[in-house]
């Protein structure tokens, strides 16, 4: 089987070795995105080293649609197109160049959470299982029929960073038998069923501004939700951004006359911030270009009471 791979992130150096390591597949190319567009994926990978140890083309497109980027496709004549780690949607023509089909990966146990940002939103949702999921990329969005999906448990205190971690290594693990199955010829397709689908909306950097005047937990797991590999949940002192990149939860026993997003107390490992059901956010590592240390009972932004 002839395939190519589209992408620019971890979860396609995983697609790339994968198929790179397989007797049934031959690796012809990597689409991913020219080094100077590298900030449109916050965990953008350079794929190099892993396109040239399996042998194959690296070509670099703004545009996967586009009409220079299709020709490209179609001289290459692929039986798949493994589209893992890219953001653009797959046009009709596009799809069209595959001999047999488009392979699409989500970190989401669809047909929950169909969509963007989907990392994020499964912490902020407070979701206690997740999946990694395989599948035939049709018209719709992220709704062909499941080629393969491994499920797992996320934790209390799970972050972006371990959960991304979690999808990592389940795509690992599920990706080699699925290529197999494919290589047969006649993969176990798995209808999604549409009763059960649901969709996640895009997320920008200002929607993880902390609301200070929410509870505790909402803030917490805003914090787990958005930092690394993402800008991470962030908050601002006279006009400064300070990004909050680890936190816990702690009760507020002699703090309870503050206000919400007021330092009300420093320790050696951090500072915390009263919340707005009187709960505390310890906060334990913190980023910001201000030189200066933040003053004692400062009030970091502003809470929708203030605004």
């Amino acid at each position: 089987m002839k395939a190519i791979v589209v992408g620019a992130v971890e979860s396609t150096r995983i697609a790339i070795t994968c198929l790179g390591a397989s007797r049934q597949w031959d690796l012809a190319a990597v689409f991913t995105l020219p080094s100077d567009l590298s900030h449109r994926h916050s965990d953008f990978v350079d794929l190099t080293g892993e396109a040239e140890k399996a042998g194959a083309r690296m070509v670099r497109t703004a545009n996967i649609n586009s009409d220079a980027a299709l020709q490209a496709i179609r001289d290459l004549a692929p039986d798949y197109i493994f589209v893992i780690g890219w953001s653009q949607i797959c046009g009709e023509e596009f799809r069209g160049t595959a001999r047999r089909g488009v392979v699409g990966y989500h970190p989401a146990p669809l047909p929950r959470l169909r969509g963007r940002a989907v990392i994020p939103w499964t912490i902020l949702l407070d979701e206690p299982i997740s999946a990694s999921s395989l599948f035939l990329i049709d018209a719709g969005v992220d709704s062909g029929p499941l080629l393969g999906q491994r499920y797992f448990h996320l934790a209390p205190d799970e972050t972006a960073a371990t959960l991304y971690a979690k999808h990592m290594a389940a795509l690992e693990a599920m990706l080699p038998p699925v290529l197999e199955d494919i290589a047969s010829g006649s993969p176990t397709l798995t209808i999604q069923d549409e009763r059960c689908a649901t969709y996640a909306a895009r997320r920008r950097p200002e929607d993880a501004l902390i609301d200070w005047s929410a509870p505790g937990s909402a803030i917490w797991r805003s914090v787990r939700a958005c930092g690394h590999p993402y800008p991470g949940a962030w908050t601002s002192y006279a006009s400064e951004k300070i990004v909050i990149e680890e936190a816990a939860l702690v009760p507020l026993r002699h703090h309870a006359a503050a206000m919400p997003g007021q330092i009300v107390e420093r320790l050696d490992t951090g500072f915390i911030v009263r919340c707005g059901d009187h709960q505390g956010l310890h906060v334990l590592r913190w980023q910001t270009a201000r030189e200066a240390p933040l003053p004692n009972h400062a009030i970091l932004g502003r809470t929708k009471a203030a605004a």
